[in-house]
């Protein structure tokens, strides 16, 4: 059996890991025993929740009027980014979609959907407890006015982030009403913390690191009877808001007359920082899709925290420091040392595997994704267009095609990249991202 599909030991995981290159890790537990705590009526249940919301954030968004209240993203056809892919992914067999969720409304990343979730959960339960909703049959709209406002604002709403949930859990704090601070780590870009000033929001900011971010951010709400937070690294509520995106991609699937099954492959390549949107969008999908989808995270080669805690099953607490890696990357919503051990047990008999991509290749998929299709999106959000070429052009990659019998079926496969954020880049900040993708 090849060393990529057995468990390695911890010292050839880092070994491998301070290399610095990029790498795909296949999951050796893939297809082991499921974990029980979560199941398809939590998915289902966080949608119908979402449903309920609806006309609520048509009112606080009127972005949302056209999609009524849903926040939601395009599927696009990607073909002249296929062809790109196919000179190194040679050949890139199937259709290349993008799920769009650079472009998602009001936070304008994947984050929109984990993080404004989380928020609405809470408001929901506060509302209840306090009569201002009868029952969850009521008009949500109700918690748009005065007395909702005025209850609202005696809590606050925090988290640690390095910037994209920050924002998701900002903008939706602040539009309902309520006090919200986010202890932002080193690696956040300066325009996201002005974006949530500018929008009422309290910015923390930290010297350190995301996981030292959020370990403040715990610590203060922990001393707050009224406040409360989001643990972007075990929370299932989260999770859960992730995981209604398969729900909405498997009807835009069928829209599009894609076929999800056993000959007709589909693989999603998603980025990965903590891991809670990556593996709630993985849960909900093997839920929906069973063994027909094949899920792959992909991390940079200097943050791969994922890969590390997976390969060593989360053993002796280790972070990318321990292989030497600095989380030198310009992929801000990816760097993070340590991944969710919570995602990670979930994930375990679930995920296909992990790849890792140098931040060149970010930047010159950057720019490809401008000039091909005519998409802006920021450098984390390009992590997954290395996918295809992990898959098809690594001997690793060959060994799960054949391992899974999936050789003769890439004719049939649909390739799908999640692009996770981007749409509320800065004009200027972007142009620095193509300039230096064409130069490279």
């Amino acid at each position: 059996m090849p060393e990529s599909t057995t468990h390695l030991n911890e010292s050839s995981v880092l070994q491998k890991l301070k290399k610095d290159q990029p790498w795909l890790w296949l999951n050796p537990d893939l297809g082991s025993t499921p974990d029980a705590r979560l199941s398809m009526a939590d998915i289902h249940d966080a949608e119908s929740r979402l449903q309920r919301f609806a006309p609520l954030l048509q009112t606080l968004f009127p972005e949302l009027i056209a999609s009524k209240g849903l926040i939601e993203s395009e599927l696009l056809a990607a073909p002249s980014m296929a062809k790109y892919l196919a000179k190194d992914a040679t050949p890139l067999l199937g259709q290349l979609w993008i799920k769009a969720d650079h472009d998602l409304p009001v936070a304008g990343s994947i984050k929109a959907r984990g993080g404004i979730y989380e928020v609405l959960h809470f408001a929901e339960a506060l509302a209840l407890k306090n009569g201002l909703l009868k029952n969850t049959e009521d008009d949500y709209r109700k918690l748009a006015q005065e007395d909702a406002r005025d209850l609202f604002q005696q809590y606050t709403l925090s988290v640690g982030s390095t910037g994209n949930l920050g924002l998701s859990i900002g903008l939706i704090s602040a539009a309902l009403g309520f006090q919200a601070c986010v202890h932002m780590s080193v690696e956040a870009k300066q325009w996201k913390k002005d974006r949530l000033r500018n929008n009422g929001v309290t910015v923390v900011e930290h010297s350190n690191d995301y996981s030292n971010a959020v370990a403040a951010g715990r610590i203060a709400a922990e001393q707050d009877d009224y406040a409360y937070f989001v643990d972007d690294e075990n929370s299932e509520h989260l999770f859960l808001g992730y995981s209604v995106a398969a729900l909405r991609l498997k009807n835009q699937l069928q829209e599009k007359n894609i076929t999800v099954n056993a000959e007709h492959p589909l693989f999603v390549y998603i980025p990965c920082g903590v891991g809670g949107a990556p593996g709630g969008i993985t849960f909900g999908l093997k839920q929906v899709f069973g063994d027909a989808v094949h899920c792959f995270f992909a991390e940079p080669t200097q943050a791969p925290c994922m890969l590390l805690g997976m390969a060593t099953e989360f053993k002796n607490d280790l972070s990318v420091y321990d292989a030497d890696l600095s989380i030198n990357t310009e992929a801000d919503g990816l760097a993070v040392g340590q991944a969710s051990q919570l995602v990670g047990e979930i994930m375990k008999p679930l995920l296909s595997g992990v790849f890792t991509v140098e931040d060149g290749q970010l930047f010159r998929d950057l720019y490809q994704l401008k000039e091909s299709e005519g998409l802006k999106i920021e450098p984390s959000a390009s992590a997954g267009f290395s996918g295809p070429r992990q898959l098809c052009q690594t001997d690793e990659g060959q060994s799960y095609l054949k391992g899974k019998d999936l050789t003769e079926k890439m004719d049939q496969a649909t390739h799908l990249v999640w692009t996770t954020g981007g749409c509320f880049v800065p004009e200027d900040e972007y142009q620095g991202f193509y300039d230096r993708g064409e130069s490279l």
